[in-house]
């Protein structure tokens, strides 16, 4: 087989770990594939940028159109980020027959069906495992690994700036604003952390993941999302005490034809798996008709996580291309979306309030529970000695979304309740 050419769009640390990978395993690569694996064309911003792999200077440019106009370019590995021009130089490349990996979960959430649709005309690969859960092989596991099974649920921590935060939360006894600087310092946040901390970049990713596990194109406004910003040392000392921990959780669960897809701080029991992933490392729980349940664990980010998700990509697509079978795996979604109505959402809830510390106030607020058929699986009134208004933790049993939004309409008029602090799912 002759040697298979790969044009790199963006030498950043992640290009700059491809580059590391495909130059120093070329005999494993030829091994694993047949051919040889060839770094024809970088581009690049700056020619004349300092680089950590030395790069020969014909192989850089700064006209895309090096990569996008070469007939000799069998692939293009594309890891510069954005959507405005990325999305049109994916394009591009597909139109002209160009297989395609990508590490762009922006792109992937925003415009995946496009593409992939772009993708199955021209019978090319588009791969992406890279875009979700750095090195854990997550996409290529629904795609392949549960093809012949029906997927309900998928729950994940798919975001590492978050999981850090709320495990030193955890650890530590901190602060988020603490905790949220600290990490900042060390680079796991960046300076504006919008994207991590209220649930954006987690959404994106769940996005993907529910297109790709129940074949429904999925849009990133079909999934409710709710950041951490708003949870407090409080809420994680409450749930420790109830054998929960506080997770940043993506889920996407499908009853019979309706989905429904999230992103929200989660009390986790303790017992969970999820519970005790730690750090920046995210974790994927997957439910499986016929395998029941399994879970992916591994980093997140980072230059060689990510990269040697890239770079397994790109080996899929050259054994294809020895087979003769491009285009067959990138199935555009296919399934009428239908998406869960508030009553058809179910799950338990942690409801902290703020009460008025005189009698009657606990029959007062169960009565509300009982009169929108959401019934209470433990309560516990706690004293806060910082706070002159008594402190009620509830858990429920399961109840649907709609009857709790009905329970919290009436506790915003109820004259007993001061405030109504914190209310989160519950899972596990």
């Amino acid at each position: 087989m002759k040697p298979v050419k790969v044009g790199l769009l963006g030498l950043g640390t992640v290009g700059t770990g491809v580059v590391r990978i495909v130059e120093g395993h070329q005999e494993d690569l030829h091994r694993q594939t047949g051919a040889a694996i060839q770094i024809e064309k970088i581009l690049v911003k700056d020619r004349s940028k300092a680089r950590s792999v030395s790069i020969d200077a014909d192989k850089v440019t700064l006209d895309p159109m090096d990569i996008l106009n070469n007939p000799d370019i069998d692939v293009v590995v594309e890891v510069m980020g954005g959507i405005t021009p990325t999305k049109d130089y994916i394009l591009e490349a597909l139109s002209r027959g160009k297989h395609v990996v990508t590490a762009n979960k922006d792109l992937m959430a925003l415009h995946g069906p496009e593409i992939m649709k772009k993708a199955e005309e021209k019978g090319c690969d588009v791969f992406y495992e890279a875009s979700v859960a750095g090195g854990i092989p997550i996409i290529r596991t629904l795609a392949e690994g549960f093809s012949s099974d029906r997927i309900t649920k998928i729950m994940g921590i798919v975001n590492g700036t978050t999981n850090y935060i709320l495990s030193k939360m955890s650890q530590e006894g901190a602060a988020y604003a603490d905790v949220l600087k600290e990490a900042q310092e060390l680079g796991y946040a960046e300076a504006d952390p919008t994207s991590d901390v209220e649930g954006l970049d987690a959404a994106r990713k769940m996005t993907i993941l529910g297109t790709l596990g129940f074949n429904v194109n999925v849009a990133l406004s079909d999934v409710t999302v709710k950041g951490i910003s708003q949870v407090t040392k409080e809420d994680i000392l409450y749930g420790k005490k109830l054998g929960y921990e506080v997770k940043l959780l993506g889920i996407a669960e499908r009853t019979g034809d309706s989905i429904s897809v999230s992103v929200q701080p989660t009390m986790v029991k303790t017992t969970h798996p999820l519970a005790s992933v730690g750090g920046v490392f995210n974790a994927v729980y997957v439910y499986g008709e016929a395998v029941g349940e399994t879970m992916f664990y591994g980093p997140g980010a980072g230059e060689m996580p990510t990269a040697t998700s890239i770079v397994a990509d790109l080996v899929a697509v050259v054994k294809n291309m020895g087979l003769g079978v491009n285009g067959r795996r990138g199935v555009a979604p296919y399934k009428e979306k239908k998406l869960k109505t508030d009553e058809e959402i179910n799950s338990k809830n942690y409801i902290l309030l703020h009460v008025e510390d005189k009698a009657g106030v606990l029959a007062r607020i169960t009565q509300v529970f009982s009169a929108h058929d959401v019934s209470l699986e433990s309560v516990l009134q706690h004293p806060n000695p910082t706070n002159p208004k008594a402190e009620i933790i509830i858990i429920t049993h399961d109840a649907s979304q709609a009857n709790m939004k009905k329970v919290l309409k009436d506790f915003e008029s109820l004259d007993v309740i001061d405030k109504i602090k914190s209310v989160y799912r519950v899972e596990g």
